[in-house]
């Protein structure tokens, strides 16, 4: 009898273990700087400025035409914490709110590099709110690849390519996309169980949301509490329309190739605050976020590599990809541009004195 109850134990934990999956969405510590990349001929500095896991490259955009192959070379970024943007309500979008709301690497005695932010609330009596965001959409499909010490990047092969979109060699064995393992995405996510955040509060009553993107383009909103406590906590969201009990459940039967295809993706941080609340400089800080949800599609070896075959996925995600390049490559280079032509004098030039005053 002992041994029918430790087997249907066992059998229990089993089954729990495969019900739902637990993985890192995001984590900070991996986003610190650890590569200097020159912004121009008379950037001599030597600090790191960027991220080179999650370096992008968009000199090879449409927009781009026109550029000199000099100029192109500092067209890049990367998920590096301090190039992360805080946008605020447009009520509170004074210059010097946007100037003070910013992000920059922390050192926590007990997590390492985690990520702060600085959001200048407007101290006037009325609600508010600021968005902390990556500086381009994450991409879910995006292939490893090898970044130099300049931040150059080895394009990819189009098997590799392939393989970051398919999430498949050509051996059929798994592979995971640049993205994955706590840098922005999470893959064959089906529904949602929870969602925790392990995040720094110093007593301040504002409300922290979490915003993710789907496969669909769909943006969420999950809220995750509030900050009015004092060192490092994790606030989580349970989702109040998870079913734990399968013979609840509806079930149906959905076609797989190519449609299952679902992941999930880090958008930002969303700080609000109450009008009746108290205004001004916010500090907060945030270590990782991770999520457990039930997989969309069983892991299985199929009989026949459909996507080997047909391309449909590969076709469809690169096109995407191509749009998020495009979008993002298009507001960088606006940037690239207003940073030439922004004055670099400190002071006036001395008026030479007249011969006639002497």
């Amino acid at each position: 009898m002992k041994k029918m109850l430790v087997f249907v134990a066992i059998v229990s934990l089993m089954a729990g273990s495969l019900f739902a999956e637990e993985e890192i969405l995001i984590d900070f510590s991996k986003l610190a700087a650890d590569i200097h990349v020159s912004l121009g001929d008379d950037d001599t500095g030597t600090e790191p400025n960027q991220n080179r896991h999650t370096m992008m490259d968009f000199a090879n955009v449409r927009f781009v035409g026109s550029f000199t192959e000099d100029q192109k070379k500092v067209m890049k970024t990367s998920l590096a914490i301090a190039n992360w943007e805080v946008l605020l309500a447009s009520s509170a979008r004074t210059v010097t709110n946007m100037v003070l709301s910013h992000t920059k690497e922390a050192d926590s005695k007990q997590f390492g590099t985690v990520m702060g932010v600085r959001v200048r609330f407007p101290v006037e009596a009325y609600h508010s709110w600021a968005v902390i965001k990556p500086p381009y959409e994450i991409p879910a499909y995006e292939p490893p690849v090898n970044v130099g010490d300049d931040g150059t990047i080895d394009q990819p092969t189009d098997e590799e390519a392939r393989s970051g979109v398919t999430g498949r060699d050509a051996n059929g064995e798994r592979v995971k996309s640049r993205f994955e393992d706590g840098f922005g995405v999470v893959k064959n996510v089906g529904t949602i169980k929870s969602l925790a955040v392990n995040v720094y509060g110093l007593n301040f009553p504002h409300g922290l949301n979490i915003l993710t993107i789907d496969e669909l383009g769909n943006q969420r909103s999950m809220f995750m509490g509030y900050l009015a406590f004092d060192g490092w906590g994790e606030l989580r969201w349970d989702n109040p329309q998870y079913i734990q009990e399968v013979r609840n459940r509806d079930l149906r039967i959905i076609p797989l190739y190519p449609d299952a295809a679902p992941f999930i993706k880090f958008a930002g941080f969303e700080i609000k605050r109450d009008g009746s609340r108290q205004g001004g400089d916010f500090i907060t800080y945030f270590k990782d976020v991770k999520v457990i949800f039930d997989k969309a599609v069983f892991d299985s070896d199929r009989d026949i590599e459909d996507e080997a075959l047909w391309g449909i996925i590969y076709d469809r995600e690169h096109a995407r990809k191509v749009w998020q390049m495009e979008r993002f490559g298009q507001n960088q280079i606006l940037r690239y541009i207003d940073s030439q032509k922004q004055a670099v004098e400190s002071s006036f030039t001395p008026t030479p004195k007249s011969t006639d005053d002497q």
